[in-house]
């Protein structure tokens, strides 16, 4: 399961948005990094499409290969293929987890995903990039219940605003997945037309 482990407010500050949520380090400096970061580079067609590329994967913690085939699939279904792509994105399990507020962030979600704490209709799984689907329910196990990122989720739940395309009901630790989202439920800084816009050269 290989995903980018790297510094994450490097890449924010290099594409210019918060891709952890909430980021001190990012917001006391959200310019590029290195001694020309406060500079206004010139910036091409391609370089801006590249750029929301980027901000899509290291956003969603999708490397390159994995990304294109979600692209892929998203031009094969009817409708816009960038909207198709954001829904795909979404649907992730370890992002509807970080949705829904049992997490803090993408990274957390996907830790506990991998460690086995959560079931889709019953069923244990522990891939993050498994797809969820309209009437989904996922449940927190009952033997990770009482351990400490639960407790905190539930105490800390008020705090978060959950799509209105899942419902969330802290005490059972349960996420109802209403349907998946359309692209006016999804709050995330991308221009998706652009990254359309890229992979359609190819």
């Amino acid at each position: 399961m290989a995903r980018y482990t790297g510094p994450m407010t490097k890449k924010s500050r290099r594409l210019g948005v918060d891709l952890v949520g909430g980021d001190k380090a990012f917001e006391r400096r959200p310019y590029p990094p290195g001694m020309h970061g406060r500079g206004r580079p010139k910036e091409s067609e391609y370089l801006l499409q590249l750029r929301e590329k980027q901000k899509a994967r290291y956003s969603y913690g999708v490397l390159e290969k994995q990304f294109r085939r979600y692209y892929e699939e998203a031009s094969r279904r009817s409708g816009k293929t960038g909207d198709n792509l954001l829904q795909i994105l979404e649907s992730r399990l370890d992002n509807v987890v970080y949705r829904s507020g049992l997490a803090r962030t993408r990274r957390q979600a996907r830790q506990l995903v991998v460690h086995g704490h959560f079931t889709v209709n019953g069923v244990k799984v522990n891939i993050p990039s498994y797809r969820v689907s309209a009437h989904d329910i996922i449940d927190v196990k009952a033997k990770s219940v009482e351990t400490t990122p639960f407790i905190i989720a539930r105490e800390t739940h008020a705090e978060r605003v959950v799509p209105a395309w899942l419902e969330v009901m802290p005490e059972r630790l349960r996420i109802l997945v209403h349907q998946l989202p359309t692209r006016q439920q999804i709050d995330t800084q991308v221009a998706e037309h652009l990254i359309v816009e890229l992979y359609s050269k190819n």
